[in-house]
């Protein structure tokens, strides 16, 4: 079976050597490019994928994009701060030797802030990343995307590494980035906190009862002071989402009364 790797990739020159030196293995590494300013570019090409660009068309339909120019039997589809494990590498090559299923989950350690995240629903955080070609598509969810499958599925046991947040400044950038994205999810389906008691709930008790559940009930406390970090500021993500989404909408509103 020829196995293809498709990656999107933007600035992505901090991590996608480590990338594509896990998934040497596969027959062809699809990178597609939104755009980068540093040295992606040359160094995936370097590193021999088969490099294309693309204006950003969001997460789901860029990865769409990415997909459509894999010619494998299967896709691995993986981001570039992910890395494919020695152990998920070799399961890899044993499951296509004879595949019984259509797709496989593939757990995830998150590494964050120099941590592997074990608790509050971080580990195994699997994922659908490996599938026949044309059998699968990925769709808008909240901020990233999710992946529509039809099929029978399977579990594999290697992991993927991934390293979204190495440092807390690079969390605080990023969560600032996406609470504006869903702030204009929120705002498309109408959750703009129009009363003060949405505003409270939106603003302030939802994130709260996310930090209690994720910290608590879902043992993130357990992560040490990684995980406090990690759980306080997601909920400020969500806070911040919210907050942006009644602010745009506070000012479309204004903007009609002055017209």
């Amino acid at each position: 079976m020829k196995l293809s790797v498709a990656i999107i990739a933007n600035n992505e020159e901090a991590n996608l050597a480590r990338t594509l030196a896990a998934v040497k293995f596969a027959d062809e590494v699809i990178v597609l490019d939104s755009g980068s300013t540093d040295g992606t570019i040359m160094l995936a090409e370097k590193l021999g994928a088969k490099v294309f660009s693309q204006e950003w068309l969001g997460y789901a339909a860029q990865k769409n994009a990415a997909i459509a120019k894999c010619s494998g039997d299967w896709v691995l589809s993986i981001d570039a701060d992910e890395e494919v494990s020695p152990e998920l590498r070799q399961e890899i090559q044993a499951t296509l030797d004879a595949p019984k299923f259509d797709a496989y989950f593939l757990p995830r350690r998150n590494l964050i802030f120099g941590r592997w995240i074990k608790h509050g629903g971080y580990w195994p955080d699997a994922k659908l990343r490996l599938f026949r070609r044309g059998t699968a598509q990925f769709e808008d969810r909240a901020v990233h995307e999710d992946i529509k499958f039809s099929g029978t599925t399977g579990r594999l046991r290697g992991w993927l590494i991934h390293r979204p947040y190495p440092t807390l400044s690079a969390y605080i950038e990023h969560m600032n980035r996406y609470s504006s994205l869903g702030a204009e999810m929120a705002t498309e389906k109408g959750r703009v906190s129009h009363s003060l008691a949405a505003f409270f709930w939106n603003v302030f008790a939802n994130p709260a009862a996310t930090f209690f559940y994720n910290y608590f009930l879902r043992l993130g406390f357990l992560d040490g002071r990684e995980g406090l970090l990690l759980h306080v500021n997601h909920s400020v993500y969500i806070s911040w989402k919210y907050a942006k989404a009644w602010e745009a909408n506070r000012w479309k509103r204004t903007q009609k009364c002055c017209q």
